[in-house]
């Protein structure tokens, strides 16, 4: 019975390849104008679906290779926009570094900033410039900005600066008129990060406003006077009497710093004239961030800066009139007479002097020779 069933159908395939056998030899005879009127009405007929299906399906190849693309538009046009900010900075900073470098003269290297040293947060930067571009110990290190610190280890293609961030930096300092003059030096903060410049060892009677900019001095041959330092941003503490020192906001940020200026022997004249843009910068900036109230102008040199009143009779010298928590220049404070203790005794004017009288010669005696 199923061998009865399975020829029917054997016998319809043979005759449907035939067929197809047949229609394909005599396709391959027909001439070329017939072959494509017979190949359209096929394709519109039979084919159709097949047709619409591979236009889907090449649609679909040709949407996602275009997604693709549109993403990967995006995403560059994204990642250039995040990097916009940076590379613009970066350029800035490029500009400005050539244009110092055009002003400061023959005397200087470019180098770059490879890569920090040591876990030390910005405390010492390494260079691409040693021995064999001619670096030496103790070159200073500049930005833009101002001073970023100084070379204190060469090797042959690399060197190590220490930064104003590192517990050994000093550097010899003076305000911008000269007139008060002191070391520079970075606080004893443990956190590299939160560390800050100081302007040490100012006499009690001198003061300095917020916003003043202070300088290398020259003095000890290794930062050529003129310098920028930092900029005075209040009282740090002070010792009643005898010391004063103040906080200073430094112009350059050795972490922001990707390229700098190794000065080898370039003129100290040029150098002030060089950085004479970047202090007026600072200035304005310092200027911009005070509040108006705490302007307030240096005192005349005839007053006190600091002022012990006047003892009275039998009593102990009052206390010194400046607070120490003040930033405004102290006054002088007249003596208050104390009530317990007695009066303060008052002079006495010496009598005037009695006019002489006029020697008038005694006559002779009567008994006396002529």
């Amino acid at each position: 019975m199923p061998r009865s069933l399975e020829r029917p159908e054997q016998r319809r395939d043979t005759w449907l390849f035939a067929l197809c056998l047949g229609l394909s030899t005599l396709a391959l005879f027909l001439p070329a104008r017939w072959g494509q009127k017979i190949a359209a009405g096929l394709r519109s007929t039979a084919l159709a679906p097949l047709v619409w299906l591979q236009d889907r399906g090449a649609e679909g190849r040709t949407s996602r290779t275009r997604f693709r693309a549109v993403s990967a538009q995006r995403d560059s046009m994204a990642q250039f926009a995040f990097d916009l900010p940076e590379i613009k900075a970066e350029n800035d900073r490029l500009r400005a570094l050539l244009a110092l470098g055009e002003r400061i003269g023959p005397g200087f290297l470019s180098a770059e900033v490879l890569r920090q040293t040591l876990p030390t947060e910005g405390r010492t930067l390494l260079l691409n410039r040693g021995a064999a571009d001619g670096v030496t110990p103790f070159s200073p290190v500049v930005s833009p900005e101002g001073l970023v610190g100084v070379v204190r280890e060469v090797d042959e293609r690399t060197s190590i600066a220490m930064t104003w961030a590192h517990p050994e930096f000093r550097v010899s300092a003076v305000s911008e008129t000269g007139e008060i003059a002191g070391i520079a030096a970075p606080t004893a903060v443990g956190d590299a990060s939160r560390t800050t410049l100081e302007f040490r060892a100012i006499t009690y009677r001198d003061t300095l406003p917020d916003g003043a900019l202070v300088v290398a001095s020259g003095l000890g041959g290794v930062y050529p006077r003129g310098l920028p330092v930092g900029t005075v941003a209040g009282v740090e503490r002070e010792q009643m009497g005898w010391e004063r020192v103040y906080r200073l906001r430094p112009l350059a940020q050795p972490s922001a710093v990707s390229h700098v200026l190794i000065l080898q022997g370039a003129e100290p004249l040029r150098i002030s004239a060089a950085f004479a843009e970047a202090a007026r910068a600072a200035k304005a900036a310092a200027a911009a961030k005070a509040p108006p109230e705490q302007a307030v102008p240096a005192p005349s040199p005839a007053v006190a800066e600091s002022t012990t009143a006047m003892p009275p009779a039998g009593g102990a010298p009052a206390a010194t009139v400046r607070p120490p928590d003040s930033t405004a220049p102290p006054r002088p404070r007249r003596p208050r007479p104390r009530v317990d203790s007695a009066p303060a005794p008052v002079a006495e004017t010496p009598p005037a002097a009695e006019p002489s009288p006029t020697t008038v010669p005694e006559p002779p005696r009567p008994d006396s020779a002529p």
